[in-house]
């Protein structure tokens, strides 16, 4: 039934639009009979008592029963974390690049760099708003949210948000108030001049230093120091909301952990925003605080954070799901300039540029990251209770 379900010839998928055209249901298992087949070199024919015939690519076929499929796509899905020292050679492509004969190398480039990193910086960019917004539609729809869609703002206080000001504000990420965060996020600082009148004193700075945390690796690190914290933090569900503007009052119907992880243990998404946190479960709430405050101190540590200055010109685009950001306080006026994509649109994006006909063919667990060099304590299954699945391996950078 199974072969016969998923046969890939043209009467039964549609080669434009590479949905199913056969009616599974009208399909009697228990009259289905294989009455011959033949291997070619890079398909398999199967003959049906039913009298079609059903062709089905090799490498389809891998993917399903091999493995094969798994273990070449996922050299462009090995996922490296990270820590400050990324900083002496940051993964960047030119924003020329990205107008070269439709630009689908540099997205190419761009989206898996994010892939693996959770980063990637543009540079050399046109200092307009409108250069920035063109670049970031080559990866998909802007996502309109309460803040609008593209946004291009100084720190006025707009909108009830301490991004809108010029306060220092930790490692975090965006959104953690919606039933599914933004996926990737961009920011370009258009300028940072002194306020009329405002004089810096000698050898002082304007500041506004903008910070990055690999959230994966903090996760990794907090697992293998603390494996009671990272199940803390993995399964006590907390509610996210944002209610500090007029007529806006946002919250999941859903509560959801720090950690997010899928089926085998392996990870999916941080949500970490402690100013836009709701109240921990009270019976609850001992075994979380001491698990934040393992967290926040791994998040905190010198060596994971990289630290580097937005510059006119230099946009960085982010995972929300994997990368933390944050910055240092600022004075003067700073006009920065991004947006939000959504997650499956980037993921949409990358596989177009990355893998010859977007690879739908093959299993979609497939495609999930795999992690270099996550090394688990070897009680990790009895203390989180994760499933008999050994999770990717992850690389430490």
């Amino acid at each position: 039934m199974w072969l016969r379900d998923n046969c890939q010839c043209s009467q039964c998928v549609n080669q434009d639009t590479k949905q199913r055209n056969v009616d599974t249901f009208q399909l009697k298992e228990e009259d289905l009979k294989v009455v011959d087949f033949k291997e070619t070199e890079d398909k398999l024919h199967v003959n049906w008592s039913d009298g079609h015939e059903s062709q089905h690519p090799l490498s389809y076929l891998y993917c399903w029963f091999k493995g094969a499929y798994a273990k070449e796509f996922g050299k462009d899905h090995v996922i490296r974390l990270w820590d400050s020292s990324i900083g002496t050679h940051p993964p960047s492509v030119p924003y020329n690049q990205f107008f070269v004969d439709h630009g689908w190398e540099a997205i190419g480039e761009l989206t898996k760099n994010i892939r693996i990193h959770g980063f990637c910086f543009v540079t050399d960019a046109p200092v307009y708003p409108e250069s920035t917004e063109d670049l970031l539609k080559r990866l998909g729809p802007i996502r309109n949210t309460h803040y609008g869609g593209f946004y291009d703002f100084t720190p006025d206080l707009a909108m009830a948000d301490t991004a809108y000001t010029n306060l220092a504000l930790p490692a975090h990420t965006d959104t953690t108030y919606f039933t599914e965060p933004a996926g990737l996020q961009a920011f370009h600082c258009l300028s940072h001049e002194p306020a009329p009148g405002e004089a810096l004193e000698e050898g002082e700075s304007l500041g506004g230093e903008s910070l990055l945390v690999d959230g994966f690796k903090a996760a990794v690190t907090l697992r293998k120091e603390n494996p009671w914290a990272f199940k803390t933090l993995a399964q006590v569900e907390l509610p996210w909301h944002a209610s500090g503007n007029v007529g806006i009052s946002i919250s999941p119907d859903k509560v959801y952990p720090v950690i997010e992880q899928e089926q085998g243990g392996h990870l999916k998404r941080i949500r970490w925003n402690n100013d836009d946190r709701g109240a921990v479960n009270p019976y609850e709430a001992k075994n979380w605080y001491a698990a934040a405050r393992a967290w926040n101190e791994i998040l905190r540590r010198k060596e994971n954070e990289y630290w580097f200055k937005l510059e006119p010109g230099k946009i960085v685009i982010f995972n929300n799901w994997r990368v933390l950001h944050g910055r240092s306080a600022f004075k003067g006026i700073r006009r920065i300039c991004g947006a939000y994509i959504p997650y499956d649109d980037f993921v949409s994006c990358y596989r177009v540029t990355n893998t010859p006909g977007g690879r739908v063919d093959g299993r979609s667990y497939n495609n999930r990251p795999r992690v270099i060099g996550d090394t688990r304590s070897k009680n990790y299954k009895d203390v989180t209770k994760a499933p008999e699945q050994e999770a990717p391996a992850i690389q430490e950078s």
